[in-house]
């Protein structure tokens, strides 16, 4: 009987399981990170007795905007999909005579049958669908239960201090790594996987990494009452705190960071004001209005005073000025002083440069400046000057010039060699001989021309000495 019974499972199996399957998933709620796909099956439908984890060869699998779908087979990944459309799973090893060749899916549906027999009539294989939550996950609350520390620094006034702030706000994260988050995180589950349970994990973790983010954005000079504004820097520098664990494990990220709001200690508050108002008093303007200010107030107080009067209270100001106090009108002297000193630094700071030395040459390479043939910096060497237009060097004296004669020693310019073209190979030539093929340069009428006014004679064999132009004598540089 059990193998009666063994070999009808198998055959029903094998052959209910013949149909082509689609798997869907409706809209993921917010809370929702991994969930399994469903098979559509109607009243219509005849397809509702085959496995409910297997996949028929031709199945089709739809994919929607905002997710991305895994194949997995036997507890392994086997297809990936994240562009919205419709999928074909083509790679099953499960038949179907409805895909591929209809004879080969008959042979391997026998196959099929006989493997299913020798484990009892049922299916040998796990196949599931699972679906992605690409989208932003947003409303994840936190709050800093214990006081946070912050580094206050305030360059103006030399303030460097650590002090304890608390915040709260909300943050979200996006799954951009799948395959991670499915290995390291969810694994197979039965329907869905929400985010509720790895939510106190991360919450933990982030509070952790709060710590050296706020850290990287007071040391850009950040004050605390500040970092409402710079959640974007926050939200970038708690990637980079986070990204072992939660890029790299778990393959997610921190999308946006918010803060609704910080508070520090009442006393620290203070302290950072009194620091401040203390260092405005550095300026000697700022330190004689206060003076100033302070002596009109002491002065109406005892104006008010029936039983002083003004003149008493004019003449205890008069005192305490003449007993070492600080006048007012020397703090303003003083800060003009300071102001014409600060007008000066400029025009000091631009001093006449020294000049450079002789044979100097800046390198093109690094800009760094030397005087032997190669850079002491990168080691380039120096570049060789450029020859203006018609520089030849003097074949005598080796001296480089411009002009028609060396100015060195008298010698002419050479006139350059005239190019001619080979009769048998059409080469380019300057000599007597050609480099090609070695033929000889063929002998002309020697034709002459003036070089300087462009008169030609009337035998043009022979010319006589002088241009009767302009009186140039005819030379060989005549010839044409």
């Amino acid at each position: 009987m059990g193998l009666i019974k063994a070999a009808g499972g198998a055959i029903g199996g094998v052959l209910a399981d013949q149909w082509k399957e689609y798997i869907y998933c409706e809209s993921m709620a917010p809370d929702v990170l991994v969930c399994k796909g469903r098979k559509r099956v109607s009243q219509r439908s005849s397809n509702t007795k085959g496995e409910p984890d297997i996949l028929s060869r031709g199945t089709v699998i739809a994919v929607n905007e905002g997710q991305c779908m895994a194949v997995v087979d036997q507890g392994k990944v086997v297809e990936f999909c994240a562009e919205p459309g419709e999928f074909t799973y083509d790679g099953s090893p499960e038949p179907s005579i409805f895909c591929g060749s209809l004879g080969e899916s008959i042979k391997e549906t026998f196959r099929q049958i006989g493997r299913r027999f020798s484990f009892g009539g049922g299916a040998a294989r796990d196949q599931r669908v699972y679906y992605f939550n690409l989208k932003e996950i947003v409303g994840n609350k936190y709050g800093t239960a214990n006081p946070v520390p912050f580094r206050v620094v305030d360059k103006n006034i030399g303030l460097d201090i650590d002090i304890a702030i608390r915040c709260y706000g909300e943050y979200s994260y996006k799954i951009v790594d799948p395959l991670l988050f499915y290995a390291n995180v969810c694994g197979n589950v039965a329907s869905d996987y929400r985010r509720a349970q790895i939510d106190g994990q991360l919450k933990s973790e982030l509070m952790t990494a709060l710590q050296p983010a706020f850290a990287r954005i007071s040391a850009q000079g950040v004050r605390y009452s500040a970092l409402p504004g710079h959640t974007m820097e926050i939200a970038q520098a708690l990637n980079e705190v986070l990204s072992e664990k939660w890029s790299q494990l778990r393959g997610i990220e921190v999308a946006s960071f918010g803060i609704n709001s910080v508070t520090a200690p009442r006393a620290d508050e203070e302290m950072i004001k009194d620091l401040q108002r203390r260092a405005v008093m550095r300026d000697p303007n700022m330190a004689g209005a206060t003076i100033l200010e302070a002596q009109a107030e002491a002065m109406k107080s005892a104006a008010a005073n029936p039983s002083t009067g003004p003149m008493f209270g004019l003449a205890g100001v008069n005192m305490a000025a003449s007993a070492g106090g600080v006048r007012a009108d020397a703090l303003f002297a003083m800060g003009r002083q300071q102001a014409a000193q600060a007008a000066q630094a400029p025009q000091a700071s631009q001093a006449p440069q020294a000049a450079p030395a002789e044979g100097a040459w800046t390198c093109p390479g690094c800009g760094a400046q030397n005087t032997g043939n190669f850079c002491s910096t990168c080691g380039e060497k120096k570049p060789e000057p450029k020859k203006a237009e018609g520089a030849w060097t003097c074949p005598s004296c080796g001296a480089a010039c411009t002009g028609k004669f060396c100015p060195e020693c008298g010698e002419k310019r050479p006139e350059p060699a005239r190019a001619w073209t080979c009769e048998k190979c059409g080469a380019q030539n300057k000599g007597r001989f050609c480099t090609e093929c070695g033929a000889k340069k063929p002998e002309k009428a020697r034709l002459y021309r003036c070089d300087k006014c462009g008169w030609e004679p009337e035998d043009p064999e022979h010319p006589p000495k002088f241009c009767p132009e302009c009186g140039d004598k005819f030379d060989d540089s005549d010839e044409r």
